[in-house]
């Protein structure tokens, strides 16, 4: 997988993308991930990248002209990538704003199947609009609350989907059985000692009975959605007798 990051402040990956599950999956050879300097596709010798809003207001607001050319850019040298299913007119375009679709597992899931993307941080008071008309193919929040840029929203996104990727992680089943995956929080986890403080392990997962071990760790992912995300259930896949296990665990928290 290549993704390409567009932003004014590019050492702000440099540790992030250096550490844990994203440096072994670019170690690995599984996903390559190039950052690119707006500022580097301007065509004034300032560098200049942003101007007043028409019509008056605060702030500042990015240029198009860098925008374009920097996508144009890195579609003209996509030929070293290697060739792509979706075609290159598809090279999906997503700009990081508070104005876009709430990103949760299933988008992350969605575009960790693509072989590229690029991906634009906003910044100042928003980008022309005419970016978001006439360039970005998708929009994306992480949140409904506002950070300085799309610079952390992208390293957000990015790890959601390097997790995705096949061989990124250490265990096959961990993406599957993490919150969120199964549309569900996830079940409670413990480790040694198995008596901490006089706090015991549950018996259960002691007993190496999987069966029941599995019967349990779906029960408590379920308790626990119905105390912290009750409205995950809306969306769960779940079996009739789980929807009845539900009804009856959701009238015991009344």
């Amino acid at each position: 997988m290549y993704i390409h990051i567009l932003t004014l402040f590019p050492n702000m990956f440099t540790g992030p993308f250096s550490e844990s599950i994203i440096k072994r999956a670019i170690d690995r050879g599984l996903v390559e991930i190039a950052i690119h300097n707006i500022r580097d596709y301007t065509a004034d010798r300032h560098h200049v990248v942003d101007d007043s809003p028409y019509g008056g207001g605060p702030g500042m607001v990015l240029k198009p002209e860098p925008l374009f050319e920097a996508v144009a850019a890195i579609k003209s040298e996509w030929s070293k990538c290697g060739e792509s299913e979706k075609g290159e007119s598809e090279l999906p375009v997503l700009l990081l704003t508070p104005q876009g679709r709430l990103f949760d597992q299933r988008a992350a899931e969605e575009l960790a199947e693509y072989d590229e993307l690029i991906l634009i941080c906003g910044h100042y008071e928003g980008v022309d609009e005419r970016v978001r008309e006439h360039l970005v193919t998708d929009e994306i929040s992480i949140g409904d609350y506002i950070l300085s840029g799309g610079e952390l929203a992208a390293m957000v996104v990015v790890d959601a989907m390097v997790r995705q990727l096949p061989g990124a992680l250490g265990s096959g089943e961990s993406v599957g059985e993490d919150s969120h995956s199964s549309g569900l929080l996830e079940y409670p986890q413990y480790t040694r000692p198995q008596s901490f403080r006089g706090w015991e392990v549950p018996e259960v997962l002691l007993s190496g009975n999987h069966a029941a071990i599995a019967r349990w760790r779906r029960e408590q992912s379920l308790r626990r959605t119905i105390r912290r995300r009750p409205d995950l259930l809306e969306r769960a896949a779940l079996s009739d007798e789980e929807r009845r296990l539900v009804a009856q665990m959701e009238r015991e928290e009344d």
